[in-house]
């Protein structure tokens, strides 16, 4: 047991040593292409930060895990953790730094692009719920087509319209660039790319059979470790770069890193499960799904009408969290 729980610990490492990598890596590739804030939050380090969730579904498929169920449990989990916890990180950093913030305590960033982040992630994410109660296989088919075709025009929309281009110097030096001279050369970011993916689909292919192991020994369903300990181990400590942001002001690429991985993880992992697996939600992933959207419906309601993070939309979110990961665990 002893083993197995450590191997787990190295493909937290793993996962997250390859995600750190990779969002530096695509926030420098964001600049050579003179992508907009709005569009490197928003797509770049979105789906950088959300890949290491991602891959997790993906290797379980793969690897034949016999039920689905951590597949499912990766795939809810991070919509679950973005629409609750990941806003009491962005509000509450808000809340704690508002007298070094120019901006106070409320949130300055590109409201059209954030509410439509967050309406594109209500409509899908409801979608999968429904989806997941009716268990029809042909239908689910036909709506991952259009989830996908979906996130192909949302990427085109938000690079279009993602604002003024970053600069250089708002970057940490690429970690593969040994003279820490930038710009650094487009091979050094090509490589780090490269090898990032290599530590994150590792590390997920060790986190599945790790999941599997502790799941038979335990006694424990693999839907509940999985939809707990996967948003957990990948998706929080990577949105370490929103709290950082929101510290520095910047609250559309704070804000826009959370809302646009909502968007990728209601879309492109569901549709994987919407196709690969058996998508019939039980209850643990009900509730999960539910408090993600209520969380989302809030972040709405606030960005549209108050664009200020207070203490009691804080501690909602926050409630919606503890309160579902106390259910699931119960539930498991």
């Amino acid at each position: 047991m002893m083993t197995t729980v450590l191997l787990l610990l190295l493909s937290f490492v793993m996962i997250l040593a390859g995600a750190f990598a990779f969002t530096n890596a695509v926030e420098w590739a964001g600049i050579r292409l003179g992508l907009g804030h709005g569009a490197v939050g928003s797509v770049l380090a979105a789906v950088a930060t959300a890949l290491p969730e991602s891959t997790i579904p993906v290797i379980a498929i793969i690897s034949g895990e016999e039920t689905g169920q951590i597949a499912i449990g990766a795939i809810v989990g991070a919509p679950f953790l973005l629409g609750t916890l990941g806003m009491v990180m962005v509000g509450g950093t808000a809340l704690l730094a508002k007298n070094r913030r120019e901006q106070g305590d409320r949130l300055k960033l590109h409201r059209q692009s954030t509410v439509r982040d967050l309406s594109v992630f209500l409509v899908l994410l409801t979608t999968a719920l429904v989806l997941g109660l009716i268990g029809n296989k042909a239908v689910n088919i036909v709506v991952a087509i259009a989830f996908v075709a979906g996130y192909g025009v949302y990427v085109w929309r938000t690079v279009k319209h993602g604002g003024e281009a970053g600069q250089e110097d708002e970057l940490t030096d690429l970690f593969f660039d040994p003279s820490k001279q930038n710009p650094p050369r487009n091979i050094q970011i090509i490589l780090q790319i490269v090898v990032s993916l290599a530590l994150i689909i590792g590390g997920a292919h060790l986190f599945v059979t790790e999941i599997e192991h502790i799941s038979k020994t335990l006694g424990i369903a693999p839907l509940v470790l999985a939809l707990a300990l996967a948003p957990l181990a990948s998706e929080l400590p990577e949105k370490l770069n929103s709290v950082l942001w929101v510290r520095r002001g910047k609250d559309s690429l704070a804000l826009g890193n959370i809302t646009g991985a909502m968007v990728f993880q209601s879309s492109i992992p569901i549709s994987i499960g919407l196709v690969f697996v058996d998508w019939r939600l039980q209850a643990p992933a009900v509730v999960a799904m539910v408090c993600a959207l209520i969380g989302g419906a809030l972040a709405l309601i606030n960005v549209r009408f108050f664009s200020r993070f207070s203490a009691p939309w804080v501690l909602t979110w926050l409630a919606l969290y503890a309160g579902a990961f106390t259910y699931v665990f119960a539930a498991g």
